[in-house]
């Protein structure tokens, strides 16, 4: 007997389809348009080099030191953020009233939005009326997230870990909380101590959501632009000039609407192999039942 497929069900999907390509398909083949044309005056003129804007961005210095900035900010968040997040979902309560209490409390900081979260810690940590800014000044610590360097990355890094690290906590915590009690009460009786259960029966269920974690963190702190750029503006200097920020400030500071669409190809691209890196090695190191 021939079996029969509907096609209908195509039409449920068509709707979506749609909806994609209106907002990503035909913003990125717009972006690629602009990628291989020069622009003066409000108009567009075609290049005979179509790979210019190409090849004037990998001879940038100042595209590389800000891609070396943006690599070190995403590098350093994920090494405090995923080992914090996972100690925080250790520690909480599973069950009962103060489990739903800390699962509200860890969701707080996820609720505001980007731009309030970079004013509070630009007024937070002034000076002259920030708490933090004020307390530094009184113990003898001389703090300045606008003068000096390192007390700017000190700061962003400081704010992106207390927005974000509610993030991996809750996803930790959802994976604990998945494990049957079967595996520890079977480590109870073989008497395994609190790092073995850890090493080989909370880690391992984590590292589904781990993975999560890490892929959705590494993201947007690589693509993170109005947090650092309330704060610290990009600065002193360049010293917080960030791929995002480095991106906005040719398309919109400058107007090269060429080379920013060049630019913003490559940066696209980017995430897209480390993330695809990303995603291999903690596939692989998963089967391994690593």
């Amino acid at each position: 007997m021939q079996k029969t497929v509907n096609q209908k069900a195509w039409f449920l999907v068509l709707p979506v389809l749609l909806l994609v390509a209106f907002s990503a398909v035909i913003p990125l083949m717009t972006v690629v348009n602009y990628s291989i044309q020069d622009t003066f005056g409000g108009q567009f003129y075609p290049l005979d080099d179509k790979l210019m804007w190409f090849s004037d961005l990998l001879e940038d210095e100042r595209m590389w030191g800000a891609l070396q900035r943006q690599l070190m900010f995403s590098g350093i968040i994920l090494a405090i953020e995923i080992p914090l997040g996972i100690f925080v979902a250790l520690n909480m309560p599973k069950s009962g009233f103060w489990s739903s209490f800390c699962l509200v409390v860890m969701s707080l900081p996820l609720l505001i939005p980007w731009n309030v979260v970079g004013t509070i810690w630009q007024i937070f940590g002034r000076v002259d009326i920030g708490l933090l800014g004020y307390v530094l000044d009184k113990i003898g610590i001389d703090y300045n997230y606008t003068q000096n360097t390192f007390d700017a990355w000190v700061t962003i890094i400081v704010m992106d870990v207390w927005h974000w690290t509610s993030l991996v906590a809750l996803l930790a915590f959802a994976g604990l909380k998945s494990i049957p009690d079967a595996y520890y009460q079977a480590a109870k009786i073989d008497q395994a101590n609190r790092w073995k259960v850890f090493r080989f029966i909370e880690l391992p269920k984590m590292m589904g959501v781990l993975m999560i974690a890490i892929l959705l963190r590494f993201m947007d702190s690589f693509m993170i632009y109005t947090e650092p750029f309330v704060v610290t503006g990009g600065g002193p200097g360049n010293a917080t000039t960030l791929l995002s920020i480095d991106l906005v400030k040719m398309a919109l500071g400058q107007f090269d609407l060429g080379p920013a669409a060049a630019f913003s190809l490559m940066y696209f691209l980017v995430i897209l192999l480390i993330s695809w890196v990303f995603y291999t090695v903690m596939t692989n190191l998963d089967k391994k039942g690593m």
